[in-house]
């Protein structure tokens, strides 16, 4: 830690009034000292990190930190603000700040180092003793462990003991026990030994809150007489708690901002699953829920993995959020593979191929019409499990394995009734819901085991097939109808506005949620097409095609304003923008997001109209430019993705090149806020 932290380091007297420029001036500092290669990309670096979940904490603390390309040795700078800086804590500012700063390949036992530090700040003797340092010397001395503080409470004993009682302890088999815990009365452990709870403790870093939250719990647990073991899934590998520590746990809390891995692991268990926050401001209430969650009987499913994403305190928005894009996801391989089957099959054979007879009845090996009718039906083939597949995996991400069943059943009778995209959506929704109400219900024990493979899948696909026949199917289908006539009919100022709306979303979170919205609606039309949709499909793939183009072309013809690192990913976005993956302009997004997403926004909507107004149509879903010899009016399309790449290009550069020149007049304060601080 000595190596990580020097006097030049520390700042007792922080002047900055705002994180951000709490995080610069410490960050300075690392560059004077060589530790950090390029203080913008850093920088950007930490507020991506900050943007994740404040790193204000209770008590003071703020803990900015990430792993970053621009940083040569694991680095820590500490900063003392006399009149407190706004880290997003609770309880109001922060007066100590740490801005830890981890090479993006840092070994295990640097990690491990600064996980150390995370934990002693848990420790009030520390913190107080690291308020009253006089001097960098010490302050630096302090936090490189130099006097060491005195040691915490030693936490419960270790696992041996925890894992050598097992599941049945020493009483007989099914004696006295509870149905939740196997063990003596509910929620409590056999006789003389302390409630025993597992937690898992995680942060999108892994370098500090991971620990932190880690050692905030087994201080409480220590406090309460809990028996509890963590497992602490950092950057600085992790040691996985062994089956029989987690058989013989009575509960199991989860303080989590990342997926808990392998977390089926801990079914049948009483949960807590919190943010990892949590775990570090209110442990002993955490634990206490975890005792009476225990004590009511309450045991939990192994999680689908869209629920290992997500906290208990999501609304239902953000839940149905992440369902549907659960089914999307799930979705977008068949529409790649069918879309490109199709595509290449219309290039191959012509748009007659369409009615070609079926390959298994007639193929002739010398034949190119031949080869083209085996791809456009293995496409066909493809393209018919969109709405069954996109039913099904909402379902799952709602209700895992069991709604599997519903929700293929729902989508196919969505097909069946002609309701398509929407109604796959609606279909797996109530295929999800109705095997989580009946999950809910009392079950008889001697049908438990049977639940998962007969029960739900059987109540499931009964329900969701009788709703979407009889309830909601036909007027969704009438809905769908409508929708793509409307589509087919766009034309002039209708189909530019749309354009527009589409070019902005594409281009609004790159890759993001909105993203994935526009395009699935794009991909959706393909199911069933017509000329609205393949023009949907085109101005889609033109608009996400621009932010990553706009990108490269910016840093080639104005790279000063961009760092080293922006302008070499500014050669690989040429490629990615090219490819149709609008994520290559990430980076620079992350770095800059208040000029570089609007000016990516304003570049898709220039390219999304004038796709629509030159009524350039799509039949592949995905390819760039390698698909265009598959486009209607090619050469009109390029035209489009040419004006919105050059539109946002050009207003990056322009609003960069504002930044730049008010930079020196920032870097200077006014001589009259300087003379009232100093009054102050």
């Amino acid at each position: 830690m000595s190596e990580m932290i020097l006097p030049e380091l520390v700042d007792l007297d922080l002047s900055a009034e705002s994180k951000e420029g709490a995080a610069r001036a410490l960050a300075e500092r690392m560059v004077e000292l060589g530790r950090v290669t390029d203080l913008d990309g850093f920088l950007a670096d930490v507020a991506a990190r900050e943007a994740q979940m404040p790193t204000g904490l209770e008590g003071g603390i703020g803990i900015p930190h990430c792993r970053s390309t621009h940083v040569t040795t694991p680095t820590l700078a500490f900063g003392r603000s006399p009149s407190g800086i706004d880290f997003g804590a609770p309880d109001g500012p922060a007066d100590l700040i740490f801005l830890i700063a981890a090479p993006a390949g840092a070994d295990d036992a640097h990690l491990s180092i600064l996980s150390t530090l995370a934990r002693r700040l848990m420790r009030p003797d520390f913190v107080a003793t690291l308020r009253a340092a006089a001097t960098p010397e010490e302050a630096a001395a302090l936090v490189a462990g130099e006097p060491e503080s005195p040691a915490p409470p030693a936490p419960t004993p270790a696992p041996p003991a925890f894992e050598e009682r097992g599941s049945g302890g020493g009483a007989p088999e099914g004696a006295g026990r509870s149905p939740v815990s196997g063990r003596g009365g509910v929620g409590e452990s056999l006789a003389g030994q302390p409630f025993r709870v597992v937690a898992v403790t995680s942060c999108p870093t892994g370098i500090a809150h991971t620990y932190m939250a880690a050692e905030s719990l087994q201080q409480a647990a220590a406090e309460a007489g809990i028996d509890l073991q963590v497992e602490t899934q950092g950057s600085a590998g992790f040691t996985k708690l062994t089956p029989e520590t987690i058989a013989a746990a009575d509960a199991a809390v989860f303080a989590h901002d990342v997926p808990v891995r392998d977390r089926a692991r801990f079914a049948g268990k009483p949960t807590v699953d919190v943010g990892v926050k949590a775990g570090i401001n209110r442990p002993a209430e955490l634990l206490q829920e975890a005792r009476d969650k225990a004590a009511r009987g309450e045991t939990t499913t192994a999680p689908t993995p869209v629920e290992e994403a997500g906290e208990e305190q999501d609304g239902y928005g953000a839940k149905l959020r992440t369902w549907l894009m659960s089914g999307v996801s799930y979705m977008v391989p068949f529409v790649a593979a069918g879309g490109l089957l199709i595509a290449l099959a219309f290039a191959i054979g012509g748009y007659e191929i369409n009615n070609a007879p079926s390959v298994a009845e007639h193929f002739v090996w010398t034949e190119a019409a031949s080869w083209a009718a085996l791809l456009f039906q293995t496409g066909g083939l493809a393209f018919g499990f969109l709405v069954p597949v996109l039913a099904g995996y909402i379902a799952y991400g709602m209700a895992d394995r069991p709604g599997l069943v519903p929700g293929f059943v729902g989508g196919a009778v969505a097909l069946t009734i002609d309701a398509g995209f929407l109604g796959g959506l609606i279909a797996g929704l109530i295929a999800g819901g109705t095997v989580l109400a009946v999950q809910k219900l009392k079950i008889p024990t001697a049908l438990r085991g049977i639940m998962p493979v007969v029960v739900l899948p059987l109540i499931g696909s009964a329900v969701t097939a009788f709703l979407m026949f009889l309830v909601v199917g036909k007027p969704v289908a009438s809905l769908q109808r409508a929708l793509t006539d409307w589509l087919a009919g766009l034309s002039g100022a209708n189909a530019i506005i749309l354009g527009v709306i589409l070019g902005l979303m594409m281009c609004f979170d790159l890759g993001g949620p909105l993203n994935k919205v526009a395009y699935a609606f794009a991909i959706g039309g393909l199911a069933t097409p017509n000329e609205g949709s393949l023009k949907v499909m085109a101005a889609v793939m033109a608009a996400g095609m621009v932010p990553p183009l706009a990108m490269a072309l910016a840093t080639t013809v104005r790279g000063r304003l961009f760092s080293k690192t922006e302008r070499e990913n500014g050669k690989a976005a040429w490629f990615l923008g090219a490819s149709f993956i609008s994520e290559g302009a990430i980076p620079f997004a992350a770095a800059d997001p208040l000029r570089v997403i609007p000016a990516s926004m304003v570049g898709g909507a220039v390219t999304g109209a004038l796709s629509m107004a030159f009524e350039c149509t799509l039949r592949a879903p995905h390819g760039g430019i390698f698909v265009i010899p598959l486009i209607g009016n090619p050469l009109l399309y390029l035209i489009a993705i040419a004006a919105g790449t050059a539109t946002s290009a050009g207003l990056v550069i322009l609003l960069k090149g504002m930044r730049k020149q008010a930079a020196p007049a920032e870097a200077t304060p006014p001589p009259e806020p300087a003379k009232v601080t100093v009054a102050a």
